[in-house]
Formats: C-alpha cells, structure tokens, sequence
C-alpha cells in the first residue's frame, strides 16, 4: 500500500486549468446534443436519430484518430494539441451554427470528432503523464472531480443559450468560450512537457517488462465499462421505469448518478490512492453488478442504489482509465498506448446505445440488466487478472496494496 509519488509544485494551478478547459470541452461536444440535438432537428427537417447517428459517426471518427494524436502528445507534450483541439472545436461549432442540410450538419459533425479525438480525457491524461510521470495519478484524479461537472454546468448553458438565441446562437456560444476561455487556458497556463528521454530517465529508472496480456486485457476492461456507461447514459430513465418506476422517481434516482460520480472520485482521491489502481478498478467493476442483482431482487425501490452504484463505478472508472496503464506500462509512450486502448471503448460507446436500446425495447429490462452484468463481471474478472510488474532494482519501487 502507497500513496504513490507527490505531484510536483505547480502541478495545483495546471489541474484548475485542464479541469477547466476539460469541463468546456465535454460541455461543448459530448454533452450538447442531448440539448440541441431536438432543436437542429426540428429546423433542419431531419430526424433525431440523424443527427444523433453524425454524433456517433464523430465518436467513431475520435476513435480511429486517438492513437495518431497520443503518440503526437508523447512527442511534443500535449500543450499544442489542447491548443488545437480548441481551435478545431470552435470551427466545427460555427460549421454546426451554419449548417442548412444533413450533408453540411454531417461534416461539422467530422470536424467535432477530430476535435473530441484531440481534446478530451485521453488528451488531458496523456499531457499529464508527459509533464509528471507516474506522479500524475493525483492531478488525473483532480482533473475528472473538476469536470465532472460538465453535463452540470454544460446541459443548463446549452439551453439557455438556446432559448436567448437559438441552437446556431448556442453553438456560436460555445465556440467563443473555446477562444476566449479554453485556448488561453490549454495555451498559457499548461507547461510543454519534457523530452521523453530526459523525463523518463529523470523519473522513471529501469522498468521490467509489463505482465502479459496486459493489452488485450485492459482494452476489454475499458470496451465493456464505457459501452454500459454509454448505453446506460442514453437509456437509464427508460430502463428504470421498465422495472415498475414511476417516470418521476426514475428521473429522480438517474440523478443521482452525477453525485455518485463525484463521490466516487473524491472516494478514489482520498482513501483509494493509498493503493495500487488495480484494486480502485476492481471495486468499481464489482459495483453495477450489486447494483443490478439490488434491482432485480427488490424492484423499483432500489433504483437509487443501482444507480449509485452505478455512478460510483463509473466514476472511477474514468480515473483508473488513466491511471492503470501509467501504472502497469509507466509514462514512456503512454499517449499512443492510450490511444489504442480507447480506440475499442469509442467504438462499441458510438454503438451502445443502439443496441441497448434494442434489447430493451425487443426482449426485456431483465435481459438488459443481465447483459450489462454480464460485461462488467467479465471486467472483473479480467482485472483479477491483471498483475502490475515490479520495477528492477534501481528504479522506485511502484506503488502496491492490488
């Protein structure tokens, strides 16, 4: 058991920044059309589905890009890509404010999966690797307590900005505060991060080889949490009331979702970063399984804790997403391995809630619950697995207690 290495001095004022511009980015891409998606529909004469079908192309899109853009990061610091993603986010919001059709709505779709492939949480989690070596478990942790907040502050800044101007004033809104607020943030408060070889040997000594299948295995783990998450993100209201909740308490208990979330990272801040991530991503496998076996054995009255759990769950979920493989693998090439980990989790999250959605509208609430079990006893199991290699002598000791 460890606390792991302290962040270096100054490592405070770089999270309140990424945290930050993070909150933004999620704010202005993944969660907007939850909001605007209805309204650009409407005017444009298209079905929802279509412009919730440009979004999942955009994930696929981020997908097949993100280990271009991690090994880009592991290269030159992650600095100038944020910079970027800024700058590629904003273009592809005025492209949405200005769209008149499907073709023209599905391209500045494209340009928002280029930017969500440069500027969300793989970005951010590699940048800090760059800068902090394995000491970046603590401000990967502190940048997800800070923008866990983004479906918060983001979903009532949508609307708002949607009912003074409309959904082209909302996403012209959004592209502004990428140039006033998230550029100047990613640009003049984020340090370049050290050469690789200069920052690994400053930190890391020699490592031993990481424990076999520890690819294949983390990308599984990653791939059947986030499709759950993303599946569950779309249809949890829905799937609530199909096991006998009324619609307001099934609302009710999906929001406690986002509370559970933050508990959960304040959980994996405090007493979890005591020990290894292995065991935080094995507590948070475990989670929506009880969750559901609440659920089905005692019906509606334990939605609120399926969905705590769940929350719970995910929330660390999206920290031992960075942290594990900095632990296991170690900073050296950790932007392009990243990339290839997520690229599986952003494909079958595009998906997910397609298919989700079949299964509960073709076979049943119980059939869901069982699949979505399913996937996350098999993560269990594969996180058992998993075993974390021990550094030869000379190098620090890697952190223990999994």
């Amino acid at each position: 058991m460890s606390a792991g290495p302290a962040a270096p001095p100054g490592a405070r004022r770089v999270v309140l920044a990424l945290g930050t511009a993070q909150t933004l980015a999620w704010a202005s891409s993944y969660y907007l059309p939850a909001i605007l998606a209805a309204p650009m529909a409407r005017d444009l004469g298209l079905p929802s589905s279509w412009v919730f079908g440009a979004f999942s192309a955009a994930l696929v899109l981020s997908a097949l890009l993100g280990p271009a853009v991690g090994r880009a990061i592991d290269r030159r610091g992650g600095r100038g890509v944020l910079v970027m993603s800024n700058l590629v986010l904003a273009a592809g919001l005025v492209l949405l404010a200005l769209a008149q059709g499907p073709a023209t709505l599905g391209f500045a779709w494209l340009v928002m999966g280029v930017g969500i492939a440069l500027g969300l949480y793989d970005s951010a989690f590699a940048t800090l690797a760059g800068l902090y070596g394995r000491a970046a478990r603590g401000p990967i942790t502190g940048i997800t307590l800070i923008a866990g907040f983004a479906s918060t502050v983001g979903w009532p800044v949508s609307a708002l900005m949607a009912e003074a101007f409309g959904w082209r004033g909302a996403c012209l809104g959004w592209a502004a505060l990428h140039l006033l607020i998230g550029l100047p943030l990613n640009r003049f408060l984020l340090p370049q991060a050290p050469p690789p070889t200069k920052q690994a040997a400053a930190t890391e000594g020699e490592e031993a080889p990481a424990p076999r299948f520890a690819m294949p295995l983390l990308a599984f783990v990653f791939a059947a949490t986030w499709a759950v998450a993303g599946a569950l993100a779309a249809h949890l209201p829905a799937m609530l009331q199909a096991t006998g909740a009324s619609p307001a308490a099934a609302i009710a208990a999906a929001a406690l979702i986002g509370p559970a979330q933050v508990a959960a990272r304040l959980l994996e801040f405090g007493l979890l970063s005591r020990f290894h991530p292995l065991a935080s991503g094995r507590l948070a496998t475990i989670a929506h399984p009880l969750g559901a076996a609440a659920l089905l054995l005692f019906g509606p009255v334990a939605a609120p804790v399926f969905t705590v759990l769940h929350g719970m769950g995910n929330g660390i979920m999206t920290i031992v997403k960075g942290t594990l493989p900095l632990a296991i693998f170690g900073p050296v090439g950790y932007g392009a391995r990243q990339g290839l980990l997520s690229a599986p989790s952003r494909f079958l999250q595009a998906l997910a809630p397609l298919g989700f959605g079949l299964v509960l509208e073709r076979a049943s609430v119980e059939a869901a619950l069982a699949l979505t079990s399913g996937l996350y006893l098999a993560a269990f199991i594969a996180m058992l697995l998993l075993r974390t290699p021990q550094r030869r002598p000379g190098g620090a000791s890697p952190a223990r207690g999994a």
